[in-house]
């Protein structure tokens, strides 16, 4: 993460959730020093005095939380055109500027660090930690295993095939771990696979299975000989969760058809569903796409919140990510309001967009709280998400986002900003 333009940061005036408590800290201050390492989040009654050369930022009574994690992203895939028209129809180098701008995006809805589950390069993590694009922190798998006929297999109803880099062919449990190890190669940092059908591929369901347990099993196994690589898995019907679970996936992407045994598998093997109900809560317009689509979709949209809110009652270990690409880039932390309309908590919606996700992405012992000691990476919403959730996929409410102590984006002292958030909050 660069270190250009770092100095010594200091935000008073704000209600603070550090992703720790269960509750804000009122009239709190955060310090970080040179490095961007939190050096004191608490009351102002009980933070030191101000340092000389320290940049000092008045929070304007908002609220101050750890910066917000989407562990389900496909950056490199828009969300207003298809995968076919961007394979067939577009300029490469386009398409590489629009991924530029959608990092950007997502950076200043609030999301200071993403898992980006296939189209995406190594290239653009590389090119954020450097300094040289502005963006989220980045873990990518860079492409997703399936088997023939699966979910990524991206061979089109008339029979032709898009050569997508983003999808590898795995048929049995050598194809499996060879397509691991060229992942790997490549620079992933997760694996990413199918072991079940999905709602937008055209020849199967999300009730079948897509790999078998012993091809699970070597991609597993393979990830874990090389540096203990996690692997992510999508999985939306009940027989992929359960496969999925029962072979050592770290996460559950999806998890529509989750049901009690599925819930129980990952409690016992402290593994996490990360549920993309973005995906599910997004309008249906049936003219907007394929029939076979549509009719899919509208069953799994019903089986999923049902379920989903089963797996919140009985407090599933959740992390979050959206699916953007298949739904906008840029207001991702609408899927806290999702989480919360199926019955979690404000502040537990909030702790599984921070700390859990960090705990999913090993990365816990420099974000997702803030501590002393962790890395500043905080967004400051205008007004309190704990008495409106919705207040942090309002793009007017996110105010400041800053990472390692570097602003990336602020619109305090925006006088339309300002007045809109005076009207709100008499309201």
């Amino acid at each position: 993460m660069p270190t250009a333009d770092t100095a010594a940061l200091r935000i008073r005036n704000v209600r603070l959730i550090d992703g720790v408590r269960d509750h804000t800290v009122e009239e709190a201050v955060l310090e970080a020093d040179e490095n961007g390492l939190i050096t004191y989040a608490g009351p102002a009654a009980g933070a030191p005095p101000i340092r000389f050369g320290q940049r000092e930022i008045d929070g304007r009574g908002g609220t101050l939380l750890p910066g917000l994690f989407d562990c389900h992203t496909h950056l490199g895939m828009p969300s207003d055109r298809s995968i076919l028209e961007v394979a067939l129809m577009s300029d490469p180098v386009l398409t590489m500027l629009d991924t530029v701008t959608r990092l950007e995006s997502t950076l200043q809805s609030g999301i200071t660090s993403v898992r980006d589950l296939g189209a995406l390069p190594v290239g653009f993590r590389d090119a954020v930690a450097a300094g040289r694009i502005a963006g989220p922190r980045i873990q990518t798998s860079v492409a997703v295993i399936s088997h023939t006929g699966g979910h990524a297999d991206t061979t089109l109803p008339s029979g032709k095939r898009l050569d997508l880099e983003s999808c590898v062919i795995a048929d049995d449990p050598t194809e499996a771990r060879v397509a691991v190890r060229e992942l790997l190669r490549a620079g992933a940092d997760v694996i990413k696979i199918c072991t079940s059908g999905g709602i937008s591929s055209a020849r199967d369901d999300p009730d079948d299975q897509d790999l078998l347990d012993d091809e699970i099993r070597a991609v597993v196994d393979e990830a874990g000989r090389h540096g203990g690589r996690a692997v992510a898995s999508h999985a939306q019907g009940r027989a992929g969760i359960l496969a999925a679970a029962r072979n050592g996936v770290r996460s559950i992407e999806h998890g529509f058809g989750i049901e009690q045994e599925g819930i129980d598998a990952l409690g016992e093997r402290d593994a996490f569903l990360v549920p993309t109900l973005s995906a599910v809560f997004q309008p249906l317009d049936p003219s907007e796409t394929t029939p076979w689509r549509y009719q899919k979709k509208l069953r799994w949209n019903g089986i999923a919140k049902e379920n989903i809110a089963r797996a919140i009652e009985q407090k599933v270990q959740i992390a979050v990510g959206t699916d953007a690409g298949i739904t906008p880039h840029g207001e991702n932390p609408l899927e806290l309001t999702y989480l919360v309309e199926l019955g979690m908590s404000p502040i537990d919606a909030i702790r599984a967009a921070t700390a859990t996700s960090a705990r999913l992405l090993g990365v816990d012992d420099r974000l997702g709280t803030l501590q002393p000691g962790r890395l500043a990476d905080v967004v400051l919403c205008a007004t309190d998400p704990l008495k409106d959730i919705r207040a942090l996929g309002d793009p007017a409410r996110i105010t400041l986002v800053a990472q390692q102590g570097v602003v990336r984006s602020t619109r305090l002292g925006d006088p339309t900003v300002d007045a809109l958030n005076a009207e709100r909050s008499h309201s």
